[in-house]
């Protein structure tokens, strides 16, 4: 089993023991992160934290031939929606800020989304995230606010 795998069983056996039969009524992990061949790589729930990898592919190129942004910012909503669902109950994103410091480029093979949630208020999820190549160096930076659904009875 790969760490993905390990890491999606893990996640898997948090949510059935949280909702029991109605795990049934979630789609984990979304279509969309497996369509984008998203990669697990670390999940912490102590401090709220979740990366993933995605790949940078040509089907993703703008005409500046970087990985176009509203393909970053679904990375980005691809690593901080799981994680949502892992640390807080139903939710859904209300905003979500990007911005970019640097392209992302075929070269780089992959791009790394680290979110993290950073504060709760009430129904308010506060989460932050960031995109590295490989190397470490900054490509974006997300801020995001979910709320959570006040009927929760029919998840």
């Amino acid at each position: 089993m790969t760490k993905d795998e390990t890491l999606l069983e893990q996640m898997m056996e948090i949510l059935r023991d949280r909702y029991g039969d109605r795990i049934n009524n979630f789609l984990f992990p979304p279509p969309i992160f497996e369509l984008m061949q998203g990669e697990l790589l670390e999940v912490d729930l102590e401090i709220g934290m979740l990366t993933a990898r995605f790949p940078v592919l040509a089907s993703y190129q703008n005409p500046y031939r970087a990985m176009q942004g509203g393909m970053i910012a679904t990375a980005v909503d691809n690593t901080l929606g799981p994680l949502s669902v892992l640390v807080a109950p139903p939710n859904v994103t209300r905003t979500l800020e990007m911005k970019y410091s640097r392209p992302a480029t075929l070269e780089m093979g992959t791009i790394i989304v680290k979110a993290k949630l950073v504060d709760r208020n009430q129904q308010r999820l506060f989460f932050e995230a960031d995109v590295r190549n490989p190397n470490g160096e900054k490509l974006a930076r997300a801020k995001a606010t979910h709320w959570i659904a006040e009927k929760q009875t029919k998840i």
